[in-house]
């Protein structure tokens, strides 16, 4: 992992390596993008949205870089501690959420957890969240 998205600098913990190989891998630069172009409220505050990227990464120049290329690619605005969605996009429980059963701990709150939520992004899958975590970060709740 030399090229760890942390940095050289990054303190044992920091990296978001650990997340990494529990999304397979997936750049969480692109898992974050994409998942903030899915939020279903059309205006969150930056400490919502930031909940949100948590579930990503807890690496503080990660949650940034995630934020400054969502907003230069077009998918939100940020001002005045407003981030506010601009696709229109959303999570279909349908098409884009696998359920799988094992033994997870759920990504937003930590709980273990027998069957988890999986959403399926074009950058990798996102998860496992438990059922009521899956629908607040989805925005259904």
């Amino acid at each position: 992992m030399a090229d760890d998205a942390a940095g050289e600098d990054a303190a044992p913990g920091d990296s978001d390596s650990d997340a990494d190989r529990e999304n397979g891998d997936a750049d969480p630069v692109e898992v974050g993008v994409e998942f903030l172009s899915k939020l279903e409220h059309p205006e969150l505050s930056v400490a919502e949205a930031v909940d949100r990227i948590e579930t990503v990464t807890t690496h503080p120049a990660t949650t940034r870089k995630i934020l400054d290329e969502a907003e230069k690619r077009g998918f939100i605005e940020r001002e005045d501690g407003i981030v506010k969605t601009t696709g229109g996009g959303y999570v279909s429980f349908q098409s884009e959420v696998v359920t799988k059963e094992g033994e997870f701990s759920c990504r937003r709150c930590g709980a273990g957890i027998s069957t988890g939520y999986f959403i399926k992004l074009d950058a990798g899958e996102h998860g496992a969240f438990g059922p009521e975590c899956i629908r607040k970060v989805t925005g259904r709740d």
